[in-house]
């Protein structure tokens, strides 16, 4: 081989071995859609021993979407914050989700009632996909969970109808006259019997409510409560997912 087409090969191959460097650290995509008729700001927060991207928050217009590059086996959740207001510093409040007042939540969860979208996206046991909508911590918004690709058996995590419409009036949440959120019964009635908690922790004690029936039969695709595991949680394979907040029904 030439002197130059040896250089050549060997630049190409510098090159292709620090792209793949550069890409080994990535895990999965998620795409954020928002369908819905206004401005929404996404929380997002890595669970114990993982980052969080986008330093935890961002503003998403109607219509938009945000491409978002995980780190491999990456574990968290994502919630949608409404009706919020930030000054330059990215300090204010939000309606619904609020995570301490700022713009980025950095590492700090969102203030119930919010629809989380949790998911584990392989482990060092398993290098299955688990996801799942969840409204355990009660609801703000639809949203919806999806797969692209992943073969079969690729579920869709989702509560895609707005609960604030049918909400009992003991789980209201309201922000000027509106309705902006919906209780879970673990947050309305703070016993350990509705928040499966201490001698209820386990699935043989702890069945759903009567609000959580109500939750489960409105939104069959969702986590109605802490075991709601069978019919509520997903697994796949696939590279990327996407997140949309104001589904399509």
């Amino acid at each position: 081989m030439p002197a130059s087409s040896s250089s050549s090969f060997f630049l190409l191959l510098c090159l292709l071995s620090s792209f793949s460097v550069m890409i080994s650290g990535y895990g999965e995509q998620l795409i954020l859609v928002n369908n819905c008729n206004e401005s929404i700001w996404p929380g997002m927060l890595g669970g114990a021993g993982h980052p969080t991207p986008n330093a935890g928050g961002f503003l998403l217009t109607s219509g938009q979407e945000v491409v978002i590059d995980l780190p491999q086996k990456w574990s968290g959740r994502v919630w949608g914050r409404q009706g919020c207001s930030f000054d330059s510093t990215g300090k204010g409040s939000c309606e619904t989700g609020d995570c301490n007042g700022l713009l980025r939540c950095q590492g700090t969860g969102g203030t119930p009632p919010a629809t989380v979208v949790e998911m584990t996206l392989g482990s060092s046991a398993s290098p299955l996909h688990f996801y799942d909508v969840s409204l355990v911590d009660g609801f703000n918004l639809p949203v919806s969970m999806k797969p692209v690709g992943g073969g079969v058996g690729c579920g869709v995590a989702s509560c895609e109808v707005d609960l604030n419409v049918c909400c009992p009036s003991a789980l209201e949440v309201r922000k000027g006259g509106k309705i902006v959120g919906c209780k879970s019964a673990c947050l309305a009635m703070q016993s350990a019997k509705y928040c499966c908690t201490g001698s209820y922790a386990n699935p043989k004690a702890c069945k759903p409510t009567l609000f959580a029936n109500l939750f489960k039969a409105i939104c069959p695709r969702a986590y109605s409560y802490a075991f709601d595991d069978s019919s509520s949680l997903n697994k796949c394979r696939a590279s990327r997912y996407v997140i949309t907040f104001c589904p399509p029904k």
